[in-house]
C-alpha cells in the first residue's frame, strides 16, 4: 500500500480488529492522526503503522 493512501474508519476497524467507538476515541484523544475530507474522516495508513509501534513500545 502506498505511503500516502488514506484509509477510512471501517478499514482501520479491520486493521486493527476494533470497534468503532474506539477508532473514534483514539482520532478524539490524537493517538491516531486523521483528516476529514467533506464529511468523511480519512486516516493515512502511515499513521496505523506508527499507531501499532508506538503502542508495541509502550508496551515493552
Amino acid at each position: 500500500m502506498p505511503e500516502d493512501a488514506l484509509l477510512t474508519v471501517p478499514e482501520v476497524m479491520a486493521r486493527l480488529r476494533l470497534g468503532r467507538s474506539t477508532v473514534y476515541d483514539l482520532i478524539r484523544s490524537r493517538r491516531l492522526p486523521s483528516i476529514t475530507v467533506g464529511r468523511c474522516r480519512r486516516i493515512p495508513a502511515w499513521a496505523v503503522r506508527e499507531f501499532i509501534i508506538n503502542e508495541l513500545e509502550a508496551a515493552a
